[in-house]
């Protein structure tokens, strides 16, 4: 695959010389690169629609570019099938101990605000919405047409599920990223950008906050911050329990993501050890969630 797509990243016909694709490593989803071109740098996300995961490149292309426009992103210099070009950002990617800091934690939560208040002013053409509960059922049904070894353990994980959607009711709809890793943000030393936009679409604010403690593993105190910070509003009573069985569908749907890449991923990864340990963190996070 990687050969396949370096070759694609230089038939490009964007570039105004030859150019040497460099990898750059991270991502489970995508093949991505860096290239230096005319005085520039640029990454080259390669990579198709993938309808198993609900990954469509015209909505990342659409959100990419909203994104840009909002100044959340940096801007797409390039497109076509297969293939997203954006400008490299010269900066520290975060790990999730830099998004656990406080003084970053203030910044943080007011570019996901940005993202879900100024977004949709700049996005064209059709949208998706990202509603988790449907990813879950979706997903069962993928791993049910695939026999995965998971498929005994369904019935009770989408029992579940179906209590955490009741659980969180009527929502507020907002744009939202839905994948917030601590990999997607960059600090260039003077601000934050917000890169990776596959799974960007309409949600409640509450999966992007979630997703954002529950991939940054978040203390109790400091997720009663988060939702002080984005709600202006304690963290606590029906607020915080919404929350919490939001972080719980979150990380159902990392594992579920994972148990479904184990079946047809083609990248080199321990997507089974990502299962198991993304379903352990859930198991946790459920039975907090039954205590409260």
């Amino acid at each position: 695959m990687s050969d396949a797509a370096r070759k694609k990243v230089i038939g490009l016909s964007c570039w105004q010389s030859a150019v040497d694709p460099q990898p750059l490593h991270g991502g489970i989803t995508n093949v991505n690169f860096v290239v230096a071109d005319g005085g520039a740098k640029f990454v080259v996300r390669v990579g198709g629609d993938i309808p198993l995961h609900q990954v469509m490149r015209f909505n990342e292309l659409a959100a990419s570019c909203a994104a840009h426009a909002a100044g959340i992103s940096p801007e797409v210099t390039h497109w076509e099938p297969g293939a997203l070009v954006l400008r490299f950002i010269e900066g520290r990617t975060f790990g999730p101990e830099d998004v656990r800091r406080p003084q970053n934690l203030e910044r943080i939560v007011e570019l996901v605000r940005r993202v879900h208040r100024d977004v949709p002013k700049f996005l064209r053409g059709p949208a998706l919405v990202f509603w988790v509960f449907h990813v879950l059922r979706d997903y069962a049904g993928t791993l049910r047409d695939g026999d995965s070894r998971m498929v005994p353990h369904l019935p009770r994980l989408m029992e579940i599920a179906d209590v955490l959607e009741r659980e969180i009711g009527p929502i507020d709809l907002v744009y939202g990223h839905n994948d917030l890793l601590a990999a997607n943000l960059i600090d260039d030393g003077t601000r934050l950008w917000l890169v990776d936009w596959d799974y960007g679409g309409f949600n409640s604010p509450l999966f992007d906050l979630a997703n954002l403690a529950s991939n940054n593993e978040f203390t109790p105190d400091m997720e009663s911050g988060l939702l002080q910070a984005y709600f202006g509003q304690p963290g606590s009573g029906a607020l915080f329990r919404r929350f919490t069985a939001m972080k719980c569908a979150s990380l159902l749907r990392e594992a579920m993501w994972s148990m479904v890449q184990e079946l047809h991923s083609q990248l080199e990864f321990d997507f089974a050890g990502y299962t198991a340990e993304n379903l352990d963190r859930f198991e946790r996070a459920y039975g907090k969630f039954r205590s409260m």
